[in-house]
């Protein structure tokens, strides 16, 4: 069972927490976070990507020409695929590429996620987000105490209005309930800090 100390806004060890094993030392499934990555990424994608078919570009459907006769090639319409400015054949239309997991394969991704940032170094348990004010600046300087890299991931459990308007002008640091973390997430911050009720709320929901 894991166990990583417990830090305050200021970086002192204010205590030890024992982490699940189930949750925060999981062997790290490479291609689970994969399709999690990949699962999540779908979802974001807009899908409004449309081309015009033949009835639904300009120009007139009137015969060309009549078809035998004319020693030309016969033709129905201007709108024809087969012409410029004509329609399109089985081009893209509007669609949702979002998908679901099966829950297990989510929440294996979410356990292999957080096993890997603990198992890196990039994980870090903070007592609590306690900020006196939702100043930026204050917020900033607390975060420099403890975060390391250029991108940071908060993670609380529950609603913070000091830190949520503190850090949301921070370039490169997210803030999350526990509810919304995603594999995708975790990977994508090269540090990650979650409060001591978080990292309590995680072992407790993901190691049944």
């Amino acid at each position: 069972m894991p166990t990583v100390d417990v830090v305050d806004l200021n970086n002192q060890k204010v205590g030890e927490l024992e982490l699940a094993d189930e949750v925060f030392g999981a062997h790290v499934n490479e291609s689970l976070l994969y399709e999690a990555v990949r699962q999540y990424q779908a979802g974001l994608r807009s899908g409004t990507h449309k081309t015009k078919t033949r009835r639904e570009v300009a120009g007139s459907g009137k015969k060309l020409w009549k078809q035998k006769g004319t020693g030309r090639a016969r033709i129905g319409s201007v709108r024809s695929p087969l012409w410029r400015h004509g329609g399109t054949v089985h081009g893209p239309v509007p669609r949702d590429y979002s998908y679901q997991l099966p829950r297990k394969m989510a929440l294996g991704a979410l356990r292999s996620a957080l096993s890997a940032k603990v198992r890196d170094g990039e994980l870090k348990v903070v007592q609590a987000f306690d900020l006196a004010d939702h100043k930026t600046k204050n917020a900033m300087h607390a975060l420099s105490n403890v975060a390391t890299g250029r991108t940071v991931l908060l993670v609380d459990n529950g609603e913070n209005r000091n830190l949520s308007l503190g850090v949301r002008n921070l370039k490169g640091v997210t803030l999350m309930p526990t509810r919304d973390v995603n594999p995708f997430h975790l990977l994508g911050h090269q540090s990650v800090l979650i409060s001591e009720a978080a990292a309590r709320k995680f072992s407790e929901a993901l190691a049944k």
